[in-house]
């Protein structure tokens, strides 16, 4: 984990990493005051998302901030690889579509978890994918 003033950065290289992103999204979310169901809404999807980057890309980096540029609280994470990026993101966010052995919920059930969600993505080049809780 590295800090900056305004992001913390993990490096998502290894299946030990996801840990490493639960916690960080785990701790920021304690933190900044979120009811434990929405502090396991936000670790749930940065698990999803640590593990899709793990999987599919081999390696990336999250990086977390706690309050958007005009200042409005919340926990946003933002998930970015050099991967093989998703073909068709409409058949992806579609529920149970999946590319491997898993159970087609990912990104559906994370966009379902988040309040926002963010997805860029080109093919042969990685993805982007901002996800935000804010704080009521």
């Amino acid at each position: 984990m590295k800090r900056s003033d305004e992001y913390t950065f993990v490096k998502i290289e290894a299946e030990s990493d996801i840990v490493s992103v639960r916690k960080l999204a785990r701790i920021a979310a304690q933190e900044m005051g979120f009811s434990v169901t929405d502090v396991t809404r936000v670790v749930t999807a940065a698990s999803e998302l640590a593990r899709n980057i793990y999987k599919f890309a081999s390696n990336g980096i999250m990086s977390l901030a706690k309050e958007d540029p005009s200042g409005k609280k919340g926990v946003i994470l933002v998930f970015e690889d050099n991967g093989p990026g998703i073909l068709d993101v409409d058949q992806a966010m579609q529920p149970n579509y999946t590319t491997g052995d898993g159970l087609g919920l990912g990104l559906p059930g994370t966009k379902r978890l988040m309040d926002e969600m963010d997805i860029k993505t080109e093919p042969g080049k990685g993805t982007k994918i901002t996800i935000i809780k804010w704080l009521k």
